[in-house]
């Protein structure tokens, strides 16, 4: 199967050397690595161009005139890719030799693979380990695996994102289910929650990546310690809501488009009229949700349902 690598690169000078080496020393080389830069205005075109220039496989570079932003430029380096496996690339991490091996294995045993995604050792900027996996971060536990073995990744996904960008790859073959990538969405999750109703997925445990946290980088695995999660729980005002309902809208839409019915794209509709009533934060609202069950299907149980009565005050109500 051939491989195509998508790299989208932003002012990504202090990293990207050690990344693109990385890619040359993999044991199965990619195919072609398809580079979009998104109007960078340090040193990373010219970096680009020399790897293009000693890489054993083909490259091809586009360079932005205009930012296309994260999702929108990596929308376009997945229509530019040929092979039959497509897998993101962020420029500041680091991948391990056997990582495209690895996925190429997963994504071809047993009948083809839609999705597969793997764990990542998490890092600091000079790629010291932190100490935890990427899964152990968002707490992606033994019994959620269990989930993707019986095809229940969206279980999981309508709750809360458990697949990277960094540490995924899909098949081409679902090019036209996934593009285009509606506002809203970072591509990861899209692509992520669109074929875990759609198709097979397989997690991988093996971690296939360092996976470099800094603070210039624009997602990152998350806050760990309680205090942070705190602070990302205010942020959570109406507004977010909002846009997530019209984010698992657009979802169930997208699939029943193309003719994909069943539980997962029920849930997700769920999804949305669940987080249409989070953002009324009426207190009536949130003891309906409870009722219904759709405070542990579509949200985090009892950490949210206490996050909406603790943190109320701290919303955007309307009026």
């Amino acid at each position: 199967m051939r491989i195509s690598v998508v790299l989208c690169t932003r002012n990504g000078a202090p990293y990207l050397q050690r990344q693109l080496r990385s890619l040359l020393d993999q044991r199965r080389l990619p195919d072609e690595v398809i580079v979009r830069d998104d109007a960078s205005c340090d040193q990373t075109a010219n970096i680009i161009k020399a790897f293009a220039n000693v890489a054993p496989f083909n490259v091809r570079v586009t360079f932005n005139s205009q930012p296309l932003g994260t999702t929108g430029n990596f929308q376009a380096a997945i229509a530019d890719a040929t092979g039959e496996i497509i897998l993101p690339c962020d420029q500041d991490d680091v991948w391990y030799p056997e990582k495209l091996a690895v996925f190429e294995a997963a994504m071809s045993a047993g009948g083809e693979t839609d999705l597969g995604f793997c764990d990542a050792d998490l890092v600091d900027e000079q790629l010291r380990p932190i100490g935890h996996t990427l899964w152990e971060s968002i707490r992606f536990t033994p019994r959620q695996r269990m989930l993707v073995t019986r095809g229940q990744l969206w279980q999981i996904l309508t709750r809360f994102n458990v697949v990277s960008g960094a540490a995924m790859a899909f098949s081409a073959r679902r090019r036209d289910l996934i593009l285009p990538i509606p506002d809203g969405w970072m591509y990861d999750g899209w692509i992520a929650l669109l074929l875990s109703a759609a198709g097979k997925c397989r997690a991988i445990p093996q971690p296939l990546a360092a996976y470099r946290q800094h603070p210039d980088q624009q997602i990152g695995a998350g806050p760990a310690n309680v205090t942070g999660r705190i602070s990302v729980a205010r942020r959570m005002d109406r507004d977010y809501f909002l846009r997530l309902s019209a984010n698992f809208t657009a979802a169930a839409d997208r699939l029943r488009q193309h003719n994909v019915s069943g539980p997962a794209v029920e849930r997700f509709a769920q999804k949305a009229d669940h987080c249409r009533r989070r953002a009324e934060n009426h207190f009536t609202g949130i003891c309906s949700e409870l009722f219904t069950g759709r405070y542990f299907s579509c949200s985090l149980g009892w950490q949210s349902i206490a996050q909406d009565l603790v943190l109320r005050r701290h919303r955007t109500l309307p009026a």
